[in-house]
């Protein structure tokens, strides 16, 4: 039996036992049109399969070292007492650069489930409880962040009706080991 409910920081180091991987079969590649001008095609491709770590990038139990969390919610998937999933919803933060300093946004910082989990409606149960907690706070939509190489992703959250509103083909170009990931933003009305 499968519970989901919300937790607060002290469940964060529980939180960051539960994987971040991605299965890649495919990416989505961007081909500029007249340089950009023109538009953009989104082409799904397949790519020698592989699976990506998020989790290396970063840890729950470390968020209140760059941040003030007192406006962040945590949730949490459980298989008995077995953490099998997690999301974090980041509100009102002072240097959250996603936020674009909006107050009637809010970021979906972070969504995992373990990967013997997937597929399972995990996803949707911690998503639905955010956005509800979310809407009660006032705000007014969900910023998300991923990348071109993690398609299943982009499925769930187009499925969500969110929106693809932001293609950014440089924003890790700094980041050798990532350098070549395209970085999307969505925007979820809530």
């Amino acid at each position: 039996m499968i519970t989901v409910k919300e937790v607060d920081k002290s469940f964060l180091a529980l939180y960051d036992t539960v994987a971040m991987n991605v299965n890649v079969n495919s990416e989505y590649k961007v081909e500029r049109i007249e340089n950009g001008l023109g538009g953009f095609i989104l082409k799904e491709v397949q790519v020698e399969p592989y699976i990506k770590d998020l989790s290396i990038y970063e840890r729950a139990a470390a968020y209140e070292k760059r941040f003030d969390i007192a406006n962040w919610k945590f949730y949490m998937a459980f298989d008995g007492d077995v953490p099998v999933g997690a999301m974090t919803v980041a509100g009102k933060t002072e240097r959250l650069n996603m936020l674009y300093g909006r107050e009637d946004a809010c970021v979906l910082w972070d969504i995992r489930i373990a990967d013997a989990y997937k597929h399972k409606g995990i996803g949707q149960k911690l998503l639905d409880m955010g956005v509800l907690d979310a809407k009660r706070a006032g705000y007014r939509q969900m910023i998300i962040e991923c990348q071109n190489n993690n398609v299943p992703a982009c499925k769930f959250y187009q499925k969500q009706g969110a929106m693809l509103s932001k293609i950014d083909m440089y924003a890790y170009y700094l980041e050798p080991e990532v350098r070549n990931e395209i970085q999307f933003i969505w925007y979820l009305d809530i």
